[in-house]
């Protein structure tokens, strides 16, 4: 009774948080639905006479207003939470289903040893930087796990007998001095080399800010210094790649008081709020509606301090007003409208032409728990953008304590820095210098009086953590050492909704047929199983939503795959329910040993696919990981639902006497009972079939593959024309454009969406705009006559991909260590499980005719069937998948086969064997139908992304449900003919002999 409370409190907390988190985005959608058909009204009748592009602006235009003008609108009307609030709790989606750009950046390592030397130019260091760069290309992370710093060492001292490290990098003032051996270098650069690392992804989490993403994601893995960078819905790829790319930039900046533009202030507020003013009696006239928006806005009439809170002076000891380093703050949550604002004419035209606001780092108020930024009115020097001292004027850095022990930052500057920064600090004494890294202030310490001889020492409240973090900043602002994008996708919103469009056609289609055949099946114990199904799923989504995730084409992939298998829990215990039945047991009794019989198949096969979903996550980069991570949380909570969820429904139904659930209908009364098929007869036959599958399997490394351009590296772009065309028209031309490069060219749904892929000009970076004009080139003929380069790349482009080698080799190599490491994880698995080397020889040749079944198809039929057949990230998803749901029937029939083996004892092996899988056929077929008709819907409705997903997961249920019945249980009779299938089991039953009998005879 314990346990089935607890289940009862999990059930209803989980579908509360599930219900909860997924309001949020019902509200959201209502929400912007409605500003969406507003502004689609205010635009047709304010302005009747545009049409087409124009009109499809001025309406996102108008929509974004209004979403902006409403972020404080309090549109959820049970819980009172404003549209912003609501909006950062909704489900997200990825670029892949609303559009948007992903980047994976690699740290530039050569340009920070460059700027650590002596000499940047000397041909020594030259060398070995290139040897080093052209190793870690051709080798990364499989052959050799060194490091740029270790490579770049080995190869100086290859090219430079005798010559220490030292000499290239030690001089005055710096860390490694001459008499380091080459070891104490090394630890060195490599200390410093984490260190830039670990900043230049702190400062791409300040810079996405600044695209104004709703819900971005980056993400470091130190070791590959290699960052991966999401922005769903960012509207500009060219400032992406131009920000993202830039080196961190370190300045020094005089600062304005409060004191010097209170007067500014003043006339800014009064004149923003007469234009705002003006604004609304001016749109009154098209649109009541927007009246009232703008009327919110009257009632402040303050509107710039309403958003900006202005720091005022403070009474100084001599009785003098004193100016805090800052002028105001801002609540996070107003900051894009205080940019907005501060970004007006209206408003700029009222402060000095050399000012510049920036903020500083986000904090946080220990009293009532509000992020907030100090905004900074920076003094900038006329007619550049560059401050009087820059990051290069820096020599050294570190933290250290003053003469009061506090923590403080101990600062060296190059001659040129000394004489700047004595000059700057004697034009401030009794004033702050902001210390700004890519336009954030980190601080803005006083100047107490003029600093010569190029030491300084920064000093203030500090704690030890922000002082290091200071001294990081001022060492790595002169370093160069940027990100370079090595891999890149672009997706336009209008194939990001088709993807959207077609996940959930094919999760609405699999969900309804896969509903309707377990009533079809099991009749009324079918609505155990779709209760469970819905719950499921609701879960999967909810907690998916409250975890932050965002939902990808992958995703909803895992989530159609997650339908089928989520009943299959459900089949394995019916099927052994229905066993128990036709035993002649009571339905409270078959119920109970159904259940009891089930528990070890069904945990088995989920920890199999489990273990794949977790290594394709560990392995895996961008859309890969959601449908891993949707997968592995799909698996965990089709435990809970099917087995302990189902079980209370069904105990709570049966309560009543004589009241059970029905498990047949006429239909699967007469499908697999009592069967009785020759499988180990007909071994050999399929022995024979196996040799031709690793043949072909084999020989498919010979004819080779179609390596998508995540692993061959390259250019993709998908593009979009108005008529069909033909691809053998586009061919040669293209050919011609990309100078003698021959593209792979692919239709995407039809004939007017093709798919172009090319090796021009790949590794070579900032080279996107020269190979889209050249694609704009050899297209030309197929385009309207009137359409210049730049509306191709706007309009027709619908979406494009760059992989770098670099990044390319390094996600083959990832692919191919999943397979290895997940058949490895689940070898070693059935033999801890079954304690029998047999089964896991089994597994290993299953396992491998699957793997070899798909391969040969991809090899062999890649220009025969109309649709892509490529080797990507999604392909080895779709293996590392079968090999888990191989895993799946296989380990029902073992289990089985052991059982079996202790119950029919003097039996031969061939009888046991047959015996257990003409007993578990009926659930081996189920299950594989379950999937198999999730897998063909979205194969059918899914779209292209997963179409070769979803082809090569139909490959593998079929060929893992033959394998299990025809490869991996007859093999157990080829070995060790004269020892007993049972034997780990017999031996390990002794003990709970008792307890078992029990059991059984109730």
């Amino acid at each position: 009774m314990k346990l089935k409370g607890l289940v009862w409190f999990f059930a209803i907390m989980l579908i509360l948080i599930s219900v909860y988190q997924l309001s949020f985005t019902w509200v959201v959608n209502a929400h912007e639905n409605k500003m969406k058909a507003k502004a689609v009204k205010f635009v047709s009748q304010s302005h009747p006479g545009i049409s087409g592009d124009e009109k499809d602006v001025l309406v996102q235009k108008t929509f974004h207003h209004y979403l902006d003008s409403t972020r404080d609108d309090k549109i959820y009307p049970v819980l009172g939470t404003t549209y912003q609030k609501s909006k950062e709790n909704e489900l997200s989606l990825g670029l892949d289903l609303q559009g948007g750009m992903s980047v994976t950046l690699n740290v530039s390592l050569d340009g920070l040893l460059k700027s650590l030397s002596n000499n940047p130019k000397d041909p020594a260091l030259l060398k070995a930087l290139a040897t080093a760069t052209t190793e870690k290309a051709n080798t990364d992370q499989v052959t050799n796990d060194q490091d740029y710093i270790t490579l770049f060492a080995q190869a100086f001292k290859q090219q430079n007998p005798g010559v220490k490290l030292a000499s290239i990098f030690a001089g005055a003032g710096k860390t490694i001095k001459i008499t380091d051996d080459d070891q104490t270098v090394i630890n060195q650069l490599q200390a410093t080399a984490k260190t830039a690392i670990n900043q230049t992804y702190k400062v791409l989490l300040k810079r996405i800010d600044q695209f104004g993403v709703a819900s971005p994601s980056i993400n470091l893995d130190a070791n590959k210094g290699i960052i991966n960078v999401e922005l769903a819905g960012v509207q500009d790829p060219e400032r992406v790649r131009n920000l993202l790319q830039a080196s961190a930039y370190l300045q020094f900046w005089e600062v304005y008081n409060i004191g010097e533009i209170g007067k500014n202030i003043d006339d800014a507020d009064k004149a923003l709020a007469d234009y705002l003013s003006g604004l609304s009696s001016d749109t009154s006239k098209n649109s009541q509606q927007v009246a009232a928006d703008s009327a919110r806005l009257l009632a402040n009439q303050h509107p710039l301090a309403s958003v900006i809170h202005f720091i005022g002076p403070q009474q100084g000891q001599n009785g003098k007003p004193q100016y805090y380093s800052a002028i105001a703050s801002v609540e996070a949550k107003d900051t894009s409208l205080a940019n907005k604002y501060l970004s007006m004419d209206v408003v700029k035209n009222n402060f000095p032409p050399n000012i510049k606001f920036l903020y500083g780092l986000e904090q946080k108020n220990e009293k009532n728990g509000q992020r907030y930024f100090e905004l900074y009115a920076i003094k900038t020097v006329p007619g550049t953008d560059k401050a009087k001292l820059e990051g290069e004027g820096v020599e050294d850095s570190r933290a250290d304590y003053d003469e009061h022990g506090r923590p403080a930052i101990k600062m060296t500057m190059t001659p040129t820095g000394s004489r700047v920064w004595a000059k700057l600090t004697a034009d401030n004494v009794g004033r702050p210098i902001a210390i700004v890294l890519d336009d954030i202030v980190y601080s803005a310490p006083n100047v107490n009086g003029p600093i010569e001889g190029g030491n300084s020492e920064i000093s203030g409240n500090f704690t030890v953590q922000e002082a290091q973090d200071l001294a990081s900043i001022l060492k790595i602002g002169k370093i160069d050492a940027p990100a370079k994008i090595v891999q890149e996708q672009i997706v336009g919103p209008t194939l990001g909704q088709k993807a959207v469009n077609g996940g959930m056609t094919a999760f609405i289609i699999s969900f309804v047929v896969i509903f309707i055949l377990m009533l079809i099946y099991y009749n009324t114990a079918g609505w155990i199983a779709n209760i469970a199904l819905i719950l499921n799923l609701l879960f999967t989504v909810g907690i998916l939503s409250a975890l932050g995730a965002t939902l990808t084409a992958a995703g909803i992939a895992g989530l159609v795959l997650t339908i089928g298998m989520a009943v299959d829990t459900n089949v394995i215990i019916f099927e052994r329910i229905k066993e128990e039945l036709a035993r002649g047991k009571s339905h409270h009794q078959a119920v109970h040993d159904g259940y009891i019989r089930s528990y070890a198949p069904v945990i088995d096969a989920h920890v199999t696919v489990f273990l794949t979903a977790a290594i394709l996550f560990y392995f895996g980069l961008g859309p890969v990981l959601g449908f891993a991570t949707t997968q592995m949380l799909g698996i965990s909570l089709s435990l809970f639902c099917g087995i302990l969820i189902s079980r209370l429904i069904t105990d709570l139904w049966m309560s009543k006497k004589d009241r059970h659930f029905i498990y047949f209908t006429k239909f699967s009364k007469k499908i697999f009972q009592h069967a009785s098929y020759k499988f180990i007869e007909y071994r050999k036959v399929a022995y024979a079939i196996s040799v031709v599958v690793l043949i072909f399997g084999i020989g498919s490394f010979f004819n080779g593959f179609e390596k998508g351009v995540e692993f061959k590296g390259g250019r993709s772009y998908t593009v979009q024309f108005d008529h069909n065309v033909d691809r053998d028209a586009i061919s040669n031309p293209l050919h011609i454009a990309f100078d003698g490069d021959y593209p792979v060219i692919k239709t995407v749904g039809d004939n007017k969406h093709i798919n172009i892929t090319t090796s021009y000009l790949k590794g070579v970076n900032n080279a996107d705009s020269a190979v889209e004009a050249r694609l704009y080139q050899g297209l030309k003929a197929q385009l309207p006559p009137n359409l210049t380069a730049a509306e191709f790349v706007k309009n027709n482009i619908q979406s494009s991909q760059v992989v770098q080698p670099v990044i390319s080799k390094d996600l083959e190599n990832g692919a191919i260590k999943a397979v290895i490491f997940a058949i490895i994880a689940i070898i070693i698995y059935i033999f801890l499980r079954f304690r029998d080397w047999r089964y896991s020889v089994g597994t290993i040749i299953s396992l491998l005719h699957d793997v070899f079944v798909a391969l040969a198809v991809f090899s062999f039929f890649k220009n025969i069937v109309p649709f892509p057949l490529e080797i990507d990230q999604h392909f080895i998803a779709a293996i590392l998948t079968v090999v888990g749901f191989s895993m799946n029937d296989t380990v029902i029939v073992f289990d089985r086969i052991r059982e079996d083996s202790h119950n029919m004892k003097g039996a031969s092996k061939e009888s046991i064997i047959n015996r257990a899988i003409n007993d578990t056929l009926s659930r081996t077929i189920m299950t594989s139908v379950t999937v198999f008709i999730t897998l063909l819907a979205l194969f059918i409705f899914g779209g292209e992304v997963t179409r070769g997903f979803s082809f090569a997961m139909l490959i593998g249920v079929v060929t893992g449900t033959y394998s299990s019945i025809f490869v991996a249980a007859p093999i157990l009779v080829e070995f060790a003919k004269d020892k007993p299938l049972g034997t780990a089991r017999i031996s390990s039953d002794k003990k709970k002999t008792p307890k078992a009998k029990l059991v059984h005879s109730k």
